[in-house]
């Protein structure tokens, strides 16, 4: 997905698919300890997807943060 795409997105969910994401790497990096056939390109991709839901996860919460310390002033 794009970043803004997972910018549409609630942060609960923003989570929940990293969370799945980290798990599929993890399944991923188990595969290629045992010697199976995986493509690197898949490591890659879910990398750079993790990633970018985390940088847009901080980017909401920094947002949530700001607007908390404008409302307190």
């Amino acid at each position: 997905m794009k970043a803004s795409e997972y910018r549409n997105m609630e942060s609960a969910a923003i989570e929940a698919e990293i969370s799945k994401n980290r798990k599929d790497l993890m399944n991923l990096r188990c595969q290629v300890a045992l010697g199976e056939e995986v493509h690197p390109h898949q490591i890659r991709n879910l990398k750079k997807d993790i990633a970018r839901m985390s940088t847009v996860l901080a980017e909401k919460n920094n947002a949530e943060a700001a607007a908390a310390v404008e409302g307190g002033k």
